[in-house]
This record gives structure tokens, sequence and C-alpha cells, in this order.
């Protein structure tokens, strides 16, 4: 599990290092506006990924190695009994590799096209919901069955790049981490990927109309 541990300021810069700039900033001003970035998410992955928790049920542990724990950022089980809400409202998600690996090396997956698909079904989840009642509400199902929609109709893409690359996932993006390949390479401290995730000041409402 990836932790919010890079110091790095609003604009990505760590100590007197440089801001983040270039060809990705300047899409996501035109095309969602630069918003504050958090403390960067530093995600590492060892060969023989995805080994099971103690306290990882089996079924969870399928869904890692067999739908490499595909999820959208930001919609947890923070409710009772494990029900879903969107707890983050993230404006888009920047992912920075830090280190050289081989394509096989646990890289980024995502669903191509499953953000049109999310987007619909969260937009009719929160259909006549208050914003003041948006962060706390349950989405459980409407999540789950998009998610199972988007398995039976959208392609799976790995998604690899190395340090001097970035890429961008669209907010509603279902995302995950494949499983190490047989044949993976990478240094020893492991596959390194810092991500961003800028929270929305409007909250779920931004959330749901930012293009």
């Amino acid at each position: 599990m990836g932790v919010n541990a890079l110091e790095n300021d609003a604009d990505g810069r760590v100590g007197d290092g440089p801001q983040i700039r270039g060809q990705l900033f300047e899409f996501i001003c035109k095309t969602y506006g630069w918003h504050a970035l958090d403390k960067g998410q530093i995600s590492i992955t060892y060969p023989g990924y995805p080994k099971q928790d103690k306290n990882e049920s089996d079924a969870a542990h399928r869904f890692r190695k067999n739908r490499d724990a595909a999820h959208l950022d930001g919609v947890k089980p923070e409710l009772s009994n494990g029900r879903r809400c969107v707890d983050e409202a993230h404006g888009y998600v920047i992912g920075i590799p830090l280190n050289f690996t081989s394509e096989d090396a646990s890289p980024l997956v995502v669903w191509e096209g499953s953000h049109h698909i999310m987007r619909r079904a969260m937009v009719e989840a929160f259909d006549g919901v208050a914003p003041k009642d948006m962060r706390r509400h349950d989405i459980t199902e409407v999540y789950v069955n998009a998610r199972k929609k988007i398995f039976e109709s959208c392609p799976r893409r790995v998604v690899h790049a190395t340090p001097g690359q970035a890429y961008l996932l669209h907010r509603f993006t279902l995302h995950g981490v494949a499983p190490w390949g047989a044949s993976a390479v990478a240094p020893t401290e492991g596959r390194m990927v810092a991500y961003f995730r800028p929270e929305l000041p409007g909250g779920v409402k931004d959330w749901l109309s930012l293009p």
C-alpha cells in the first residue's frame, strides 16, 4: 500500500528541486486547472507481489492477483460494515516513475474507456443528494456494478514509463497494479512510483462536474 511520505510542496517540488512543469503541467492547466498537490504517495512493489497478507481473506487476495486490485482512488470502505463512499475527491492522478524497471515489474494497469462508465454511474448515484451529504453517501452497489461492467466491456492496458516520463489518470479511470512478472527486472529497492492526487476544493460536487 502506498504511503503519502514525500515532502513536496503544492507544485511537486522537493527541497530545492524543480516544480512539475512541461507538457504534463500545461495539459493539466488547460484541461482541469492546476490544484495544489498533496504529499506524494510512494508506491513500491517487490518480486513475488502480490503475496497474501496474514489478515487478508482468500477472496481479497484473489482480487489483487486476478483483477490487479482494480479500484477508483478516493472510494473507500469508510461507512459501517465496510460500505463505500467518496472519502477523498481527487482532481486527477499523476504518476512519476522513480527508477528503471522492465514492463512486467508490477506495472500500473488501466481499463481503457472506464472513466466514461464510472462517471455516468457516479453522476446517477449522486442525483438528488445534497452537497453536504455527498461525502458520506453510500455508493457501494453502484460502484461494484460499474466495476463489473468495466471488466466485461473495457480492455485492460498496461502502462509503463521510465524516469523522465510521467502519466496522468482521469479521476474516474479504474486502475490497479499487476502481479510481478516471472522475468521482471528491477533494482533491489523494488519498483517505485510517486503518485500525486490533489483534492478538489469543492469536494464531491467538483469531482462530479470537472471535465
